[in-house]
């Protein structure tokens, strides 16, 4: 079946027109920033070696989940005060990562420049098959499946466009 993107870039186009605030009329956030986005992982210590060791993002507490006892919450500092966050579930089959419609497609974690080039080596030394885009984007898998992009474009900017 193929798409109607005219259709669809009108769409797009309407919803823009009808929302989109030129950012001297946009009124502040609500909000303060993103505490933390939380993915689940079926092995902590396979996780803190590969978000720590592998990515450098630096495991910042190692916690027991409120929600469900015996499990572990712990945080990695993605910069910015921002965190990655994780449960394990022990004794639940929680089954393999699955991307779906309606549920979380990748995590963009922004970084510089001449950090990206040095991770994007770093996952190959490591032997994490990935994917560059655009010279600025890295895919990947993390050990769980879940899929994360390291992206050298600044906070508020992607591929050229300003999106904050």
């Amino acid at each position: 079946m193929a798409t109607d993107t005219t259709t669809l870039d009108a769409e797009r186009a309407r919803i823009r027109d009808a929302y989109l605030q030129p950012p001297a009329e946009r009124p502040a956030s609500t909000a303060r920033g993103l505490h933390h986005t939380a993915l689940v992982s079926s092995d902590v210590e396979r996780t803190v070696r590969f978000y720590q060791g592998v990515l450098g993002f630096p495991l910042t507490e190692l916690i027991e989940n409120r929600d469900y006892p015996g499990s572990s919450h712990f945080f990695f500092d993605i910069g910015h005060d921002n965190l990655l966050a994780f449960f394990d579930f022990p004794g639940l089959d929680v089954g393999p990562y699955a991307e779906v419609l309606g549920g979380l497609h990748h995590v963009a974690i922004s970084v510089d420049p001449q950090r990206w080039e040095e991770l994007v080596a770093r996952l190959a030394d490591a032997g994490v098959e990935h994917e560059v885009h655009s010279g600025v984007s890295v895919y990947f898998r993390d050990p769980d499946g879940a899929r994360i992009e390291l992206i050298a474009d600044p906070l508020g900017e992607m591929y050229g466009h300003q999106v904050l």
